[in-house]
């Protein structure tokens, strides 16, 4: 797999290499590329790119000093777009939304168009049922203890978990990928635990979230309708905010509509992102 090296750490991705649109998708807390394995063989003639961001779930550690915050991560983000020499690039995100704070930050010059599909947005950072494990992560050797946790079947498979993510269920063997990294590795750990205690405070949150209505460019606004994690209130919130949006929701799918709907995700990409 190919790694581009940043001043934070090496940031392993995926790259179909087509001539088409970029589309660069995201994904969240303890996953990696393959949240995209289904959606991705359904978008021929696009050029997609996946990268591992440093989320838990990420091969590599990070360097000691690597901001690795909410704000931290998206400005990793910001950083591989630049790397690449990405341009004009549709930007997918599920699950976590930080790379909203591309926008509040002045970061998102290289993103042309921006996809949110059922994720954090205003102060759901992190989802409701998640915060008991960010309060684990700020206990010495609760980390650790989190990661055990997830070991075990009726954990990684309970609602209020990974389980309460897709409807139709993640296997074990997605799962074991997902967690494996910070399993075996300390600084993998270290990693997640900077994350997942990088939240800032609901104040600067919302303050952060104001500034999202300069993005003028075309928004696509995707939501499952049974979601779980995200509120179905923040979709029509989210399309009020930005001046050039739209919205659509996707029924039979919980928060991961890659994994639950992975043709209609597609099929809603080549519709907002036509194909040259």
């Amino acid at each position: 797999m190919p790694h581009v090296d940043l001043s934070a750490g090496p940031i392993d991705y995926i790259d179909t290499g087509s001539d088409g649109p970029v589309l660069v998708f995201g994904h969240g807390l303890l996953m990696n590329e393959t949240l995209w394995r289904k959606v991705i063989p359904l978008l021929e003639g696009y050029r997609c790119i996946a990268p591992t961001l440093p989320l838990g779930a990420h091969r590599n550690p990070m360097r000691a000093d690597a901001d690795l915050t909410q704000r931290g991560v998206a400005r990793i983000f910001a950083d591989f777009l630049e790397a690449l020499d990405l341009s004009n690039v549709t930007l997918v995100l599920n699950d976590w939304g930080g790379g909203q704070f591309m926008v509040s930050d002045d970061r998102a010059d290289r993103v042309g168009r921006l996809v949110l599909a059922s994720c954090e947005a205003f102060d759901n950072f992190p989802p409701r049922p998640a915060r008991p494990a960010v309060v684990l992560c700020r206990i010495p050797g609760g980390t650790t203890l989190f990661l055990r946790l997830l070991a075990t079947s009726f954990v990684r498979h309970n609602k209020q978990a990974w389980g309460g993510l897709s409807k139709s269920g993640i296997s074990d063997e997605v799962l074991d990928d997902w967690f494996a990294p910070a399993t075996r590795s300390a600084e993998i750990r270290r990693d997640l635990r900077k994350f997942c205690t990088g939240t800032p405070p609901r104040k600067t949150l919302l303050k952060w979230a104001s500034r999202l209505s300069a993005f003028d460019r075309p928004v696509l606004v995707i939501w499952a309708t049974e979601d779980r994690m995200m509120p179905l209130a923040h979709a029509r919130r989210l399309e009020e905010l930005f001046p050039n949006a739209r919205q659509m929701y996707i029924d039979d799918s919980w928060t991961l509509i890659p994994e639950d709907q992975p043709e209609k995700f597609a099929a809603a990409l080549r519709e907002f992102v036509p194909s040259a």
